[in-house]
This record gives C-alpha cells, structure tokens and sequence, in this order.
C-alpha cells in the first residue's frame, strides 16, 4: 500500500510568526488537502536560551488564523523536538558505530590556524584517521563521502552539490547535544515525512541532510525549497528591520482571507485575470512545479490593496461583525458607554467602501461618539484660511436651523450658499467637515451630520467659528 504524503511544517518559537513561515505553512497545509496527506506540525524547541511558551500559542493561533486547523484530520500535532532528545543522540551513535562518524578534538581557534596555514577554507578532516572515542569537548562529525549528491527538487529541479566543497560537519556539539541538522532528520524518519518544503535559505543543508538519511538506512523525502521574500530593498525580510509578524499584521485589521491570498501569489500565481480568487481555486490549482525560482517581493501596499478588495466583498453585516474588536473592545478609542452600535451601523456602508485595515475604521467614525470633536489643527488652518470660510459657515448654520434635516436638504443648502459665493460644493464642505468632524477627510459628509442630529451639529459649527475667532 502506497504511503499517502505527509508533509512537515517545523517553526522554532523563538519570536513572533513570520510571514514567510506563514507561506510556507500554507504551501505544506494546501498539498497535505490536495493529496490526502497529513500536516504535521514540529516544534523545533531545542533552542532554551530562545525558547518561550508565548511564542509556541503564537504559532498555533496564526496557523488557526489562517484556516490551518489542528481539529481537521488533515493536521497532525503539535509535536515538540525536545522530546525527542534521547532518539537523536541514539542516531549519532549508530552513525559513529557504523563508520560514517568520528569524533573530533579540534577546538575552532585550531581549525582557524589549520585554515590559514593551508590556504583553504573550513575544517579538513584532520581527525577522520586519528580514531578518536568520545570524550569531554569532542564533536562528532559526519564523514562526509567523496564525488558528489543530487538532490531532486520540486521547484529548482535537479541541484548538483560537488561533495569536497561540503566540510564533515558536526552531529554533537562538544558537550553532547544534537544540531540543527541530525535533529532534524531524525524526526522526520521517526515521524515518516515524504516531503520537505521550505525556504531556499535551507538548500545548503539538503545534500548534508541526505547523506544522514541514507546514512540512517531511509530513502530522503522529496525536496522543494521555495523563494525568499524580500523587501522593496530586494533584500530578505528581517525581523529587525522589516514588518513580518503575522501577529501584527491581524492587529492592524488585515482579514485572514486577503492574508492567505495575497501570501499565496508570492512566487506563484493562479490563472485567470486577477490574482484575488477564493482559497479553494487556489488550492485546486497549486503546484510546487509552478513555484518561481526568484525572491518575491512582500509588498505592503498591495496586501493593503487586497484587503480593501476582501472588506469590501464584505456583506455589511460582516463587516461590522469584522470590526466589532475595534469598536466595543480594548482597542477602542472610546467608552463602552459612549458607542453607538445602531449609529455605527448606519455609518457602516460608508465606511466599509473607504478603508483598507479595520484598525483604520474607529479614526473615521470616532466623531459621532463624543460630545465635541477633537479638531485636526493643520486640518482647521487650511479650512479656515479662506476670507470667506467663517461668513459661509454661519450662513450654512443659520440655515440648518430651520431646513429640513436630511441628506439631500443639508446638501442643497450647502449648494445653494456656495453657488451665491460663487464656490463649489467641495470647497464649501471643506470648513464644514473640519467643524462636525475635526478632520478634512472622512466618509459622505450629510448622512453623518443627520446622525448626530441637528442639535448637536450646530454646537459643533458654533465652537468651530469661536475658535478661529
């Protein structure tokens, strides 16, 4: 019987989720669903001095964010590597046992000077025949075979690496702990993956990787490291200067669905004439073959883009249901007290068409939830700086007070008032906007103004001209 895949996703908690993990999650989440397989989720927690439990909830919350769900049959997990600890030593001493390990007794500043004295670069092999045992500050190295290994991969193809540019690296630290690399294989044996897809920053430790797989006695997986993402610089994306945490990503309102599409056309593409299509297309359609070789760029204003594409394929509802963390919660910029569901979600069709982050949703509807607006003082300036801006605005105000209170009969006295001073509606809202709203830019102007009420608009344009005053 045919061994259905089983793909791996293995993130160290050692900071917030990165969204080049997060793609990779994806990749490994949609070709576990397109083939029946399992994703198995590994935590590579033997790093203690970087480790931290918070960083582990993260991973499981981003990956529930994005629809990976560990209550699907699809999704194995989590599991942890240091609790695999005892079987990755075991490795080690099976591969000196057999021969294809020796201990080493050269601390680095030996290796440097050996280095330097010869010409040539790294460790050379200066313990393979000296038949060393383990012993205190001794690391085990793989004796790495002349001629050279081939690696298949998915999405670079066939990659060649010349085995004497490969140095026999290390298995065990000197006081006895397994690398990256041992550890890493030996859950993948004990867990049986078939496939391995990451970043191409991991292509380097493929041929070395497999060597210890057949070493082991185990056919490798099958390979696929995808591109990189970089920043408009073009150069990869760092925590410590670039935005990638997934966490802040969805803080700032970024709704899962645009995150996983726009993720997903980063080295790869769907077909058609746009690349905003629901998740299940694209996972129809993905193919690890159809990966681009190149770096692909994380472009924030495109994600942006898509998520003002998702809001406003939103229903209303959802999208007030969407903000509600924004509006009633920690978050919000205003008592509970002071919010107005019902307002809200007369204002909610306006806005909805207007934002591209929910975090930006509360800065244009704030005004309706206070007794006086707090006034954009460059804002203020610029609309009050017309000669005819105060005089246009009491005549507006004197209107209001007997005018019918709607829309359209708010616009028209606007209208009407501009069209007598030979100014056009949008410079006529302009010192209006400031005084209801304290800003110069927001939502449709006249159906907030019936909201707050006719009462309340005229103390707001009322403390407006005594301020310029």
């Amino acid at each position: 019987m045919t061994q259905r895949p089983r793909y791996r996703f293995a993130p160290s908690p050692t900071g917030f989720f990165h969204v080049g993990g997060a793609r990779t999650a994806l990749y490994n989440w949609i070709l576990a669903l397109q083939t029946g397989g399992k994703f198995v989720l590994r935590i590579e927690d033997t790093d203690d001095s970087r480790n931290n439990p918070q960083w582990t909830q993260g991973i499981l919350d981003a990956l529930s964010w994005l629809g990976i769900d560990p209550s699907d049959s699809h999704f194995e997990g989590p599991f942890f590597q240091s609790a695999n600890a005892a079987l990755h030593v075991e490795a080690a001493e099976k591969l000196f046992a057999q021969g294809d390990a020796y201990y080493c007794d050269l601390t680095s500043e030996e290796i440097q000077k050996r280095s330097k004295e010869s010409g040539k670069p790294g460790y050379d092999g200066f313990s393979r025949d000296r038949n060393l045992g383990p012993g205190s500050g001794r690391v085990l190295r793989f004796k790495v075979p002349a001629g050279s290994t081939t690696v298949q991969d998915e999405v670079r193809g066939t990659v060649e690496f010349d085995n004497a540019t490969i140095e026999d690296f290390v298995l065990l630290r000197g006081n006895g702990s397994p690398v990256f690399l041992l550890a890493n294989v030996v859950d993948d044996v004990t867990q049986d993956i078939t496939h391995v897809v990451r970043a191409e920053e991991h292509l380097p430790n493929a041929p070395k990787q497999q060597m210890i797989w057949r070493a082991l006695g185990h056919q490798p997986p099958s390979w696929a490291h995808v591109p990189v993402l970089v920043n408009e610089q073009r150069k990869k994306l760092s925590k410590r200067r670039d935005k990638v945490a997934v966490e802040q990503y969805r803080e700032e309102g970024i709704l899962a669905a645009a995150m996983k599409n726009y993720l997903m056309t980063l080295g790869w593409a769907p077909t058609g004439d746009t690349e905003i299509v629901p998740f299940e297309k694209i996972t129809a359609e993905f193919d690890l073959s159809s990966v681009n070789h190149s770096p692909a760029f994380f472009d924030i204003v495109k994600l942006h883009s898509f998520n003002a594409d998702y809001i406003r394929a939103m229903s209303v509802g959802e999208f007030i249901d969407a903000c509600l963390p924004w509006l009633t919660g920690a978050k919000a910029p205003w008592s509970t007290a002071s919010f107005d569901a019902k307002v809200f979600a007369e204002m909610a069709p306006l806005v909805q068409t207007r934002v591209q982050l929910l975090q930006d949703v509360p800065s244009m509807v704030d005004f309706l939830f206070c007794d006086l607006p707090t006034i954009d003082d460059a804002a203020f300036t610029k609309a009050f700086a017309p000669e005819w801006a105060s005089a246009t605005l009491i005549e507006i105000r004197d209107a209001f007070k007997t005018c019918e209170f709607t829309p359209d009969a708010l616009k028209a006295v606007v209208e009407a008032v501009g069209e007598k001073h030979s100014l056009k509606l949008g410079k006529m809202q302009a010192p209006l906007r400031v005084a209801v709203t304290g800003r110069s830019v927001g939502p449709p102007l006249f159906e907030p103004i019936v909201l707050l009420g006719r009462e309340a608009v005229l103390k707001r344009i009322d403390a407006a001209l005594k301020k310029q005053t």
